[in-house]
């Protein structure tokens, strides 16, 4: 067979190979044929480039990395949907539709991911974009080739196509990601949106090949040379366009569309993605037509919000545990129930003042929920259920891990460990400077922590820079490259900047801002040794508890002597300037909403790095807002103020 024409065939067997396993769920391919097949097509490709098609299967695996994403501005628009929270408000919805219409509805799920845009021509996919402000998004075409179950070509299709989805990340995949990364010490996700939000927009689309994203479209946006006259008929011509396509109910009145936000919500748990919701819009294309958009939402549609899941479940145990700055902090150990689609198996309890004032006991039936759905936390005790038995609960006297005293923190509810050598205060110690803000050293992950203090190797950070490759060689199973990784970021770290040293050092009430904020004050360490609490307290940010807590670190004996031991070793003492663009000097920025383009700390950082100052509160002083999803009062207050309020693609063009 002539080389052009294999290369289309291969291509055609690969495509039918992934529409079959990751959209109809019906793999016909064993993964040996699939692979072999594959590296057919690479051969082929590298020996006849000329043949290589630019969305062939030989590129879902990722190619180079992009140097940065750029703007897509959306034919169609991709509006946002108006949040409703109880059926009342759903009635108020149905009650505006049938003053304009007879209304007919369809019911989907609300995945919990990102909106992108797809746009086919003459049945080839050629770009991608995020949903961005809804009118203007980023291009992301070479990591949604990464998703096996978006088709590269189309059967039968329009000139011009485009499709509405939503990436997703499986919550199989979600809890396999974050368990890697545990075992790595790397910062774990908080959920699976965020996990695919960042993934992506990773620059290089290997990463996000890795992270084996998903989707589901839900929306028909354009379609060239033809029409549909309701929203079901348009999910079914996708199909037969080989797309994967949301769930879709169709509903004659609210009754029924209430039934099945019920029944929706209660197998939440069985789908392979999160949901928050559930969307109602419209049947029929014509209606929408004529009831139009306002300026934020479609008028046709509206997303039913669930409220949090709360169950109930027995209270087994209460254990307790030191952070490195020795507070006491208490964790439920509950029997393990199903919420929000993870199994639950403990819960927050914050501090004594909590516990005594909901009185919780041991052997209690206690009713939990999951806050904003990722951490667990105990609501109220079921007290027509406690055991006789039960007794009031109090944090213990001394501490569980070193024995020594526990002494109430004057300034607040936390219980703390005065043992200066406690060795659960030194592992988190030793995880908090090596973690990512502070000094970024890579490979020293918890469980290597451990076997460093279990073998007596190291009793205080400054320890680190003393370890030789005899020392750590034992560490690991096999092979050399792990410890000689190790000892070359080590040695790396010694380069940081004092900002993230005095982060680092974990003294009360520094984070990585206030870290900072006194390396770019004071510019040398031991300035910032000799500051008195009112030259710390003239600072921005700087508060009399802060200024204090440095004080009193600055004073201990054991820290002067790692400070002494720290700067034998190498490690830098002095601010370097990071600050070469001034764009945003005398800027404040507040920072509201959920952000999808960055976390809270990258846009500070960003901010920060061009001498801008990133406040949490709004104020006449405050220069821009800048405003991800759902933004709250913040938003309200500077539209009140008359504030310019930012979109996350309007910071970013600013960035740029």
């Amino acid at each position: 067979m002539e080389p052009r024409h294999e290369i289309a065939a291969l291509t055609a067997q690969l495509e039918e190979a992934n529409h079959r396993y990751y959209v109809l769920d019906d793999p016909t391919m064993p993964d040996y044929e699939y692979d072999r097949l594959l590296r057919r097509l690479e051969e082929l490709e590298a020996a006849y480039p000329q043949y290589a098609s630019p969305t062939s299967p030989t590129q879902r695996v990722g190619g180079e990395a992009l140097s940065q994403f750029v703007k897509y501005e959306h034919p169609v628009p991709l509006e946002s949907l108006q949040d409703v929270f109880s059926y009342e408000e759903l009635q108020d919805f149905d009650e505006r539709m049938r003053a304009e219409v007879l209304p007919e509805y369809t019911v989907e799920p609300k995945v919990d991911g990102l909106s992108v845009a797809l746009e086919y021509i003459d049945g080839q996919f050629v770009r991608g974009a995020t949903r961005g402000d809804g009118r203007v998004g980023e291009d992301v075409t070479k990591n949604l080739m990464t998703i096996r179950s978006i088709p590269m070509q189309l059967p039968n299709a329009p000139h011009r196509l485009i499709v509405r989805g939503e990436v997703f990340m499986p919550k199989a995949v979600f809890h396999q990601l974050n368990e890697e990364r545990e075992r790595n010490g790397e910062a774990l996700f908080a959920n699976p949106r965020n996990a695919a939000a960042g993934s992506l927009r990773q620059l290089d689309p290997k990463i996000a090949a890795r992270r084996k994203l998903d989707i589901l479209i839900f929306n028909l946006q354009l379609c060239e040379g033809k029409e549909f006259s309701s929203h079901a008929e348009t999910l079914d011509y996708l199909r037969t366009l080989r797309f994967r396509v949301i769930p879709c109910a169709l509903c004659t009145d609210m009754a029924q569309v209430q039934e099945e936000i019920g029944r929706i919500g209660e197998h939440r748990e069985d789908y392979a993605y999160d949901i928050d919701g559930a969307v109602v819009k419209l049947n029929d294309l014509s209606q929408r037509t004529r009831l139009g958009s306002t300026a934020k939402f479609p008028r046709w549609a509206c997303a039913y919000k669930y409220p949090p899941e709360e169950k109930p479940t027995k209270l087994l145990d209460i254990v307790v545990q030191v952070g490195r700055t020795g507070v006491l902090t208490p964790k439920a150990v509950v029997a393990p129930v199903r919420l929000a689609g993870t199994t639950v198996t403990n819960a927050t309890l914050h501090n004594q003042d909590f516990i005594s004032q909901k009185d919780i006991r041991i052997g209690d039936t206690v009713i939990i929920r999951k806050a904003g759905e990722i951490i667990p936390e105990i609501l109220r005790v079921d007290f027509d259920l406690r055991p006789e038995e039960a007794v009031p609960y109090t944090l213990p006297a001394r501490c569980p891990v070193c024995g020594a005293a526990t002494a109430r923190d004057p300034e607040g509810a936390a219980l703390r460990c005065t043992g200066a050598q406690c060795p659960a205060q030194l592992a988190r110690t030793l995880q908090h400077f090596v973690s990512r803000d502070a000094m970024d050293i890579d490979g020293l992950g918890s469980a290597i922590v451990e076997q460093l203090l279990e073998r007596d190797l190291i009793h205080s950070p400054a320890d680190l820079y003393d370890l030789t490759f005899e020392e750590i060689a034992g560490l690991w199973q096999k092979g050399e490259k792990a410890p000689q990784k190790l000892l070359a970021s080590i040695a790396e770290s010694k380069n940081r900047d004092l900002g993230r040293l005095i982060f680092a050092l974990g003294i009360r009430q520094v984070g990585a801002k206030a870290g900072r904020i006194l390396a770019a004050h004071f510019g040398r360490l031991d300035k910032l040794m000799e500051a008195s609490r009112e030259e710390l307290m003239a600072i921005r940010d700087i508060g009399p508890g802060t200024a204090d807590s440095i004080i009193e670190w600055f004073s201990d004996p054991n820290a002067q002597d790692m400070i002494r031991r720290l700067k034998d070793a190498g490690v830098n003492f002095e601010a370097q300037s990071t600050v070469e663009d001034h764009r945003f000097e005398g800027k404040t920025f507040v920072l509201t909403g959920a952000l999808s383009l960055f976390t809270r700390d990258e846009a500070t950082a960003q901010i920060e790095s061009f001498g801008g100052k990133a406040s949490s509160s709004v104020s006449k002083r405050t220069t821009f807002v800048v405003a991800g999803e759902n933004a709250g009062s913040k938003l309200r207050k500077a539209n009140e103020l008359g504030i310019p309020v930012l979109s996350e693609e309007e910071f970013l063009a600013m960035l740029q």
